[in-house]
């Protein structure tokens, strides 16, 4: 549960760049199949939960960090 809480922002980034990885696909895709991402919904979803954790940990504040 600790962990959760301490990447909560991390993990709602995971979620909606997966979401937002699978919306690319379907609505956008690769009407050839040769495209490596956008060819399958995985690799789509995948590659969107892992830009979106990305991003959104940039948000993520480090609490171990002590002020001097």
């Amino acid at each position: 549960m600790k962990f959760i809480q301490k990447y909560k922002i991390t993990l709602i980034g995971v979620i909606i760049g997966a979401i937002g990885g699978y919306l690319y696909y379907h609505f956008v895709g690769c009407a050839s199949g040769t495209c490596s991402i956008t060819s399958k919904p995985l690799n789509s979803s995948l590659y969107g939960a892992i830009m979106g954790g990305l991003l959104f940990n940039i948000f993520q504040k480090d609490k171990s960090k002590t002020t001097k």
